[in-house]
This record gives structure tokens, C-alpha cells and sequence, in this order.
């Protein structure tokens, strides 16, 4: 599975709805769940952004369905971070490091 953070600022429309935030993050699990995504963490935050999702995917394309319909509804706008633990770099820079020619 491969981690992606969703970084999320709420539009006009979704601060007049606030109110109904924790409404409108049950229906995103339960959309996840549909395309197939996991949310692992979903965060209120202060600042340039207001929402902080963790997600697991098989792949982009489940994740980009996810947020287009999210984006649809007009609540939020989001933005897609693929995000790499620590592993998976070692194994990039590994590779980075074999391809690279001596100066």
C-alpha cells in the first residue's frame, strides 16, 4: 500500500457549513472505504490548512477518484502529497546513488 497525505483548506461553503465538519468526515471514511482507500488519521488544524488526512491506497488513481469527488462537493479544496516512510527512501537514494556518475 502506498501513503498519501491530503492537505485540505475549506471554502466559503464549507465555513458556513462547519458545523457539519465531523458530518461530512464520516461520509469521506465511508467514501474512501468505497474507492478503496484507507484513512488512517484525519486532523482539524490551524494555519494555511485546515484539514490533514493520512490515507493508504493501492495506488494514485483510487485516491485521485477520492478527492475529485470530495473537491465536487464544494467544501473543500484539496491537495495530494504522495509521502515515502523512511524505507522506501533509503531504497530511492540507493538508487540514485548507483545511477549517479562520478564528477
Amino acid at each position: 500500500m502506498r501513503t498519501f497525505i491530503i492537505l485540505a483548506t475549506f471554502t466559503e461553503q464549507g465555513l458556513r457549513k462547519l458545523q457539519d465538519t465531523t458530518e461530512r468526515v464520516r461520509a469521506f471514511r465511508q467514501m474512501a472505504e468505497q474507492n478503496g482507500v484507507t484513512v488512517k488519521e484525519i486532523f482539524w488544524t490551524r494555519g494555511a490548512v485546515d484539514l490533514v488526512t493520512v490515507l493508504e491506497a493501492p495506488d494514485e488513481s483510487n485516491v485521485a477518484s477520492l478527492t475529485v469527488a470530495v473537491d465536487s462537493r464544494g467544501n473543500v479544496r484539496t491537495q495530494t502529497l504522495r509521502a515515502f516512510p523512511v524505507e522506501v527512501m533509503e531504497e530511492m537514494l540507493a538508487k540514485v546513488m548507483k545511477a549517479s556518475v562520478p564528477a
